[in-house]
């Protein structure tokens, strides 16, 4: 799950996470790109005391938030800081997701060592209204040719969400689905559900592959 301050009431932000942990959420990304860092990692702090271990924190872009904070990880932009610039700061043992939107850039973020990809936009989306959306068919290409487990973003809710996952998806990134829920808990419950149900016997979760990836770097 992606945060946004500006979806809901901002004051409410982290109860609404820590419902959301509790409904299934495995994997939070702080993304609040307005925040100074000071603030940033408070909020962060803020989270990681309501979650209780209960889920990995990744912070948007700022590594050393990321590292202040006891973060699992940072998920790094297209355009932002390098993986590979980002692996020399934080270490082997640090997650590092990166947003692609292309098969260039996929085959680009695997070759310096990202520990996942985040692939977007799959569908029309509020938060990104002037992003042409790709649909699954990004995932399938992409999944075509690397191993790296794969998140689905932009616009996935319950009517959609298997389509990206057989696509090649090893998850999903949603904000408002869960965030603008009156129940986060449910809301969560019910795209787990869907998940776990599309999954084949057997199958681990991104959470896992990306915690053994990291673990074999």
């Amino acid at each position: 799950m992606v945060t946004d301050r500006a979806v809901g009431d901002s004051t409410t932000l982290v109860s609404r996470i820590a419902e959301a942990v509790a409904g299934g959420v495995d994997m939070i990304q702080l993304r609040e790109k307005d925040l100074p860092g000071g603030r940033l990692l408070s909020l962060a702090e803020s989270i990681q005391d309501a979650v209780g271990g209960r889920a990995m924190l990744m912070i948007n872009e700022r590594v050393d938030v990321a590292l202040a904070a006891g973060a699992s990880g940072v998920q790094l932009g297209e355009e932002g800081l390098s993986v590979t610039a980002a692996r020399q700061i934080a270490g082997q043992d640090f997650l590092i997701g990166r947003s692609v939107h292309s098969e260039g850039g996929a085959a680009q973020a695997v070759a310096q060592g990202a520990d996942f990809l985040v692939v977007g936009t799959m569908y029309a989306t509020r938060s990104h209204p002037g992003a042409a959306p790709v649909g699954p068919g990004l995932v399938r290409r992409i999944a075509a040719n690397c191993r790296t487990p794969l998140i689905g973003i932009g616009g996935i809710n319950e009517s959609n969400i298997i389509q990206v996952l057989k696509a090649g998806a090893s998850g999903v990134a949603v904000i408002t689905s869960i965030l603008a829920s009156p129940d986060p808990k449910q809301a969560a419950q019910t795209l787990k559900r869907a998940m776990l149900d599309s999954w084949p016997a057997g199958s681990s979760s991104m959470q896992g592959e990306a915690q053994g990836g990291s673990r074999a770097r």
